[in-house]
C-alpha cells in the first residue's frame, strides 16, 4: 500500500497485520476514488473517519488538501496513522482523535468538505453513519463512503445525493455531494 501522487508520492504506507481492525481500501478502488475527486482537493478540509492506517486521508493530504482529520478507535490503529503521517511527512496538516468516529459525528458542529467513511464491515454502522455525516458537509462537499459491494444505501439524506459507485471485487465505493449535480 502506497501514496498513489502528490507530496507523499510513493510513500508506503504500513497498516496493522489481519482484517479484525483494519481492512485497507484496495489500490484499484483508491485509484478510481481519487480519480473522480481530483480536481476537487486542493485546499479542502477532509476527514478521515474510522480512518484505520490512515491511507485515504493521507492521500488527501498529498494532493493538497488543506488539513485531515482523522478519527480511530482502536490505539493501535491510531499508531499507525501517526506513524503513516510521520512516514509521509504530513504530519503538520493532521489532527488525530482517538474516539468513536459515530458519536464524534453526532457531536460536533465542525463542518468539512471531504469526508470519508470506510467502517468495519458487517455491523451495520454505515447506515448510521451517513446521515449524520450528511449533516456535516459544507455547501458543495463530497461524502465518500466504502461498503461491502452487497449492502445498500441510500440514494440520498436532505440534499445529499448519490452520484457515482464503484464496485471492484467484494467492495464498492460511493460518492455523495451536496449540492448542484456534478
Amino acid at each position: 500500500m502506497r501514496v498513489i501522487t502528490g507530496a507523499a508520492r510513493g510513500v508506503p504506507l504500513a497498516t496493522l497485520p489481519g482484517e479484525d481492525i483494519v481492512r485497507p481500501t484496495s489500490q484499484k478502488m483508491k485509484e478510481a476514488l481519487f480519480s473522480a475527486i481530483q480536481f476537487e482537493i486542493a485546499g479542502r478540509r477532509a476527514l478521515d473517519a474510522f480512518a484505520g492506517s490512515g491511507q485515504l486521508g493521507i492521500e488527501a493530504l498529498s494532493r493538497s488538501a488543506e488539513h485531515c482529520l482523522f478519527l480511530e478507535l482502536d490505539g493501535g490503529a491510531l499508531q499507525i496513522v501517526k506513524q503513516n503521517l510521520a512516514r509521509a511527512k504530513l504530519a503538520d496538516k493532521a489532527s488525530v482523535m482517538q474516539v468513536d468516529a459515530l458519536q464524534y459525528l453526532r457531536r460536533t458542529t465542525e463542518l468539512f468538505d471531504l469526508i470519508f467513511l470506510d467502517p468495519p464491515y458487517g455491523k451495520e454502522i454505515l447506515q448510521a453513519a451517513i446521515p449524520v455525516a450528511a449533516e456535516r458537509l459544507r455547501p458543495d462537499g463530497i461524502l465518500v463512503c466504502e461498503a461491502p459491494r452487497a449492502e445498500s444505501l441510500p440514494d440520498w439524506h436532505g440534499d445529499v445525493q448519490l452520484r457515482k459507485t464503484y464496485a471492484h471485487g467484494k467492495a464498492k465505493l460511493c460518492i455523495y455531494r451536496r449540492g448542484t449535480a456534478q
